[in-house]
């Protein structure tokens, strides 16, 4: 698939912006997994528990490929306990606690393989090297992965870690308001799978909170826009989760939810909708990658993103049983299309 560039394609040091991709998946435990990243990307596989392992040193550097539970792993707290002071036996009792620790959790992981899914996070790739990271898709589904779209009770996603150009307030502004304008569009181009849209992984933002931000009279600095998202998003469950970024730019924020362990500070946009449609020839990150590719075209075309926010909320500021006919209008629309 052709890639679709970008506006900017550079940070702000002028280098490639890079995405890192995480995708979800059943079929495949994680050792199988692994030895067919490491066949495509070469690398050492080194297995860090019975159901976590990574292949370090490819191209791009280390991917880690694990069950998508904590409980199939040994407690990292646990691990790192220190018994420096204590005498002989207990010590030896805190490592026979451990060995017991280690092959439970194995044993879970044992249980719950192909209940739970396999996760794949690769390394941040750059943007034009997307298309030689999707025959890694091509594999998984020729190797019987299976994704969202395989069950009613799979809800699997492909996440997008996406580099930002800058860090000012304009620009990150510009981005959440193409993001908000475009993400109806976003969710009928994927067809979010129903069992997604269900479960609360990746929620669309409130409406309150669109108007707020889409406003002419919305001019915030950059403080004020983490927390404005703060109140009105205290989860990390939205389609486009701001989280790690803000946590990244403001590392003392006293925010809790700032700092918690599953808040990896980065200077990323973290886009949580894409489906994992493995099951869909031809589907990857390039074209998740394509897709995101109009939100940033609209955030640099700044006269076309004021002029689509004056209409987003005149739009929805019309009276209820206009905008009542309208959707009535639209759904027949649809539904006679369907038809022919």
């Amino acid at each position: 698939m052709t890639l679709d560039a970008p506006p900017n394609g550079q940070n702000a040091k002028g280098q490639t912006r890079h995405i890192g991709v995480e995708i979800e998946f059943a079929g495949l435990p994680p050792r199988d997994t692994a030895q067919i990243v490491r066949e495509l990307f070469g690398g050492e596989l080194n297995v860090v528990s019975p159901h976590r392992l990574l292949v370090e040193g490819t191209r791009w550097g280390k991917f880690g490929i694990e069950l998508d539970t904590q409980y199939a792993h040994p407690d990292k707290a646990l691990l790192e306990e220190s018994h420096e002071q204590d005498g002989e036996w207990a010590r030896q009792r805190h490592l026979h606690r451990l060995e017991f620790h280690r092959k439970t959790r194995a044993l879970i992981g044992d249980m719950v393989t192909g209940l739970v899914p396999t996760e794949i996070v690769c390394p941040p790739v750059p943007w034009n090297e997307l298309e030689d990271l999707d025959a890694l898709f091509e594999a998984l589904r020729a190797h019987g992965a299976k994704g969202t779209d395989a069950s009613l009770l799979y809800g699997f996603g492909l996440h997008l870690n996406l580099e930002i150009e800058r860090s000012d307030v304009d620009y990150l502004l510009a981005m959440l308001r193409a993001y908000l304008l475009l993400a109806s569009w976003l969710r009928d181009e994927i067809k979010v799978d129903i069992t997604r849209e269900v479960l609360p992984h990746a929620n669309p933002f409130p409406k309150e909170y669109a108007f707020k931000v889409l406003s002419s009279q919305y001019t915030p600095d950059i403080d004020t826009l983490i927390d404005d998202y703060l109140h009105y998003n205290p989860t990390r469950n939205r389609e486009l989760d701001l989280l790690p970024l803000f946590a990244y730019l403001r590392p003392s924020h006293p925010h809790k939810l700032l700092h918690t362990e599953l808040i990896k500070p980065r200077p990323t946009f973290h886009y949580r909708l894409p489906n994992a449609q493995l099951s869909e020839p031809h589907w990857g990150a390039a074209k998740e990658w394509n897709r995101w590719v109009a939100v940033e075209r609209l955030a640099a075309s700044r006269e076309t993103l004021a002029s689509r926010c004056e209409d987003y909320i005149a739009k929805h500021n019309r009276p209820l049983i206009t905008r009542l006919a309208s959707r009535v209008k639209h759904w027949w629309g649809s539904l006679a299309s369907t038809k022919r």
